[in-house]
Order: C-alpha cells, then sequence, then structure tokens
C-alpha cells in the first residue's frame, strides 16, 4: 500500500459549523466529531441506510475493548447492538447503552430498517493507556475499507490486526475456543504488533490521520509496550 494508494482513498473531511465531519462509505456514513473533555471520542454517526454502499454490506466483525467502556446512543431510526451474540434493538428515548469493557460486540444499523436514516451518538471512555480507542483508528480503519474497495484487494489480516491492537481492540475468537478472550489478546499481540513490525506495518499513517503530530508519539509507545503487560492485564490508571 503506497503512500499515492493512501492519498487516493483519505477520507473527505470538511468542517460543518465548526465540527469537523468525516465521510466514509462513499457517502453512506458520516461521522460528526464532537468536543468532550471527559471522553477519549464522541462522535455523531449518521448512517443512509438507503445508500448502494450500505445495502446488503456484511456486518462489522465481533470485538472487545480491553481498556474502555464504550457508549451508544440512538437519536434517530433503529440500531442493533449485539452483545454477546444477543440483539438489542436501540431507538430514540432509550437511552445511553453502556458496552463495558471486555465485552464483545458490535453496532449495525437495523436490518431492512425503519427509517433510511440512523443517527447515534458514539462515545468512549477516557483512557491514559497509549493502546486505546480513538479518532485515528476510525479515520485508519475506515479509509483502508475505502482502499479494498477501491482496489478490490483482500483484507490483509495482519493489517487490521495491526491497527486493532494499537486501539486497545481485540477481535472475537470462536465461543468454542478455551481461554478465547486472552487468545484474542495474545493473537493481536503477536500478529499485528510483532510480525506486522517486522513486516513494515504501522497501524496508522498519516494520510488517514487528522492529529498526526500526537498520534506519531503514540505509535511509538505502542511498538514499545509490553507484551506481558497487556496479556495480564494491566491496569489502566483511570479505572
Amino acid at each position: 500500500m503506497s503512500v499515492s494508494d493512501r492519498k487516493r482513498t483519505a477520507l473527505p473531511h470538511e468542517y460543518q459549523d465548526g465540527i469537523l465531519a468525516i465521510t466514509a462509505m462513499g457517502g453512506g456514513l458520516t461521522t460528526r466529531v464532537l468536543p468532550d473533555d471527559k471522553r477519549a471520542f464522541r462522535f455523531e454517526v449518521i448512517f443512509r441506510t438507503d445508500h448502494a454502499r450500505l445495502r446488503g454490506l456484511a456486518k462489522p466483525p465481533m470485538h472487545f475493548h480491553l481498556y474502555q467502556d464504550e457508549y451508544v446512543e440512538v437519536l434517530e431510526g433503529a440500531l442493533v447492538v449485539e452483545v454477546e451474540h444477543v440483539e438489542h434493538v436501540l431507538r430514540p428515548g432509550d437511552g445511553v447503552f453502556t458496552l463495558d469493557r471486555g465485552v464483545n460486540h458490535r453496532t449495525y444499523p437495523l436490518d431492512g430498517g425503519e427509517k433510511e436514516r440512523v443517527r447515534m451518538l458514539l462515545s468512549g471512555e477516557q483512557s491514559t493507556n497509549p493502546l486505546r480507542l480513538e479518532l485515528a483508528f476510525f479515520e485508519n480503519w475506515y479509509a483502508y475499507q475505502e482502499q479494498l474497495f477501491i482496489s478490490g484487494e483482500s483484507l490483509d489480516f495482519i493489517q487490521a490486526f495491526c491497527m486493532f491492537d494499537a486501539a486497545g481492540t481485540c477481535l472475537t475468537l470462536p465461543s468454542w475456543l478455551p481461554f478465547r478472550s486472552s487468545a484474542s489478546r495474545l493473537l493481536g499481540i503477536v500478529v499485528g504488533r510483532w510480525i506486522g513490525q517486522l513486516l513494515g506495518y504501522r497501524p496508522f499513517y498519516e494520510e488517514w490521520t487528522t492529529d498526526w503530530n500526537r498520534l506519531g508519539k503514540r505509535m511509538d509507545a505502542h511498538m514499545d509496550t509490553s507484551a506481558l503487560e497487556t496479556v495480564t492485564g494491566a491496569k489502566d490508571k483511570t479505572r
């Protein structure tokens, strides 16, 4: 994946009334980055469920976060929050749904949605851990999806593990696998961090990242973080 390829697939960024808005999926998904000093991130996310890129789109992968709780609130339409393979349908007025750290989950618009638009607030707990979920992950993950769509290439699992590991997030393994949570964490370290680093992969890229000056230092911390601390569950200072 060359620099020119990344520049070509960088997501459109524009400011609307002083709020950064990022467009992905060819216009099917818009994320407005809202200010919130008490959260690692706070987004207003808008799905246009009638958009060609979203119709028939596969569900996102099940995953869990190591160091942060996540919060979801639906403002418009209907959203499915799947937790440990149990589907919860959220609608306006249902309040905030908390996704605790360590819980396997994914979110997606209700299939055959009741409206052509789903709008939600998504935020994450503040964290001092360098391996944390924040704006850079979302920018790079969706820009990478754009790269795959344009090129027709298949998902590079090393790149995916590298991105998820840097965001303190693990992909969920099959439920029949013993100690699957620990195995997920170890897989992220071995494949995403160690093998990825040896092969020249980076979790995030300058062409896809808004706050690159700050993030560059964090990526160095990501590469230096002790795998032993991660596997044994180093505690976040915010808890």
